[in-house]
């Protein structure tokens, strides 16, 4: 398989998203606060450069609106996610949030012209079990059908939206035009969202703060222009479906700087995962010569 531009950016944006839980789980300051934060955070880093270096381009009223609508639906994606982890196991919220391919490809299949073809959906199938075998199956009987577990769920649907608007939007608008209006956006609406529900904007530790910095630069900024830039020249459904993948680099992360096991299962259940993923990458019948060419 080819490394193109699209490709490697999204294998960047991954790698930095897959941070983002080992941050949250740390539990230094509020979910919602900490949502806000990492917006604001990363607004206030990209706004100069943009402005100062002429690369804002400020689209028609039509795409601008849907490039707001885009930073309302992804702030309210992470704000839910992060209440949804910090009330539940990081596992649930993970699994259930990442059931966004599977709405993506029906998103996709009523909505946009170019539809899922049948290899996205054998590969959803086969990563969504890979996932399955990655968390254990034990974890669908010990599941707790509580506010988590809506939180989550609901997180994964607006996932969903988010990636379909935002690929309608970056067909007509450069990714750092796109990134300011978003940014902006979000940083408002979860602003007010804060404020009318008195979360605290300030008292948290200086590793508190390092670590909400750390989310707006590296988890959204660095990882989400790679995103953006890769949802520009891929399809929706094979971003989606690809960004499944942050959750075997996160638990290897979480073996490494938090000393969470390992286990043969995990191994041999994020194999699964990423042989799903490696199947809608493919154009042409499959065959052994060209899968492992």
């Amino acid at each position: 398989m080819k490394i193109t531009k699209p490709r490697l950016a999204l294998i960047c944006g991954i790698l930095c998203i897959s941070i983002f839980p080992i941050l949250i789980k740390l539990r230094l300051a509020p979910g919602l606060i900490s949502a806000f934060y990492r917006m604001t955070f990363a607004i206030i880093l990209l706004l100069p450069y943009v402005l100062l270096s002429g690369k804002f381009k400020l689209p028609n009223l039509k795409l601008t609106l849907l490039a707001a609508l885009c930073g309302i639906l992804f702030s309210s994606d992470v704000a839910v996610w992060n209440i949804a982890i910090q009330d539940s196991s990081a596992t649930q919220a993970s699994l259930l949030t990442n059931l966004s391919p599977v709405w993506v490809g029906i998103g996709s299949f009523l909505f946009l012209k170019s539809k899922p073809a049948i290899n996205f959906w054998i590969g959803t199938i086969v990563a969504l079990f890979g996932m399955a075998i990655f968390v254990g199956f034990e974890f669908f009987i010990e599941m707790n059908f509580n506010q988590a577990f809506l939180f989550a769920v609901l997180s994964g649907i607006l996932y969903s939206i988010y990636l379909l608007v935002s690929k309608n939007v970056l067909s007509e608008v450069d990714v750092l035009s796109f990134m300011t209006i978003s940014l902006s956006a979000s940083s408002i609406y979860l602003g007010i969202l804060c404020y009318s529900l008195n979360e605290p904007f300030t008292g948290f530790s200086n590793t508190g703060w390092l670590v909400l910095v750390l989310q707006a630069v590296i988890c959204q900024l660095c990882a989400w222009l790679s995103v953006s830039y890769a949802i520009k020249h891929m399809r929706a459904t094979r971003v989606s479906l690809s960004l499944l993948s942050q959750a075997v680099i996160t638990a290897v992360l979480a073996w490494f700087f938090l000393e969470e096991k390992i286990t043969l299962q995990m191994i041999f259940g994020g194999i699964v995962l990423l042989f799903g993923i490696r199947i809608t990458f493919y154009k042409k019948t499959i065959t052994l010569k060209k899968f492992f060419s």
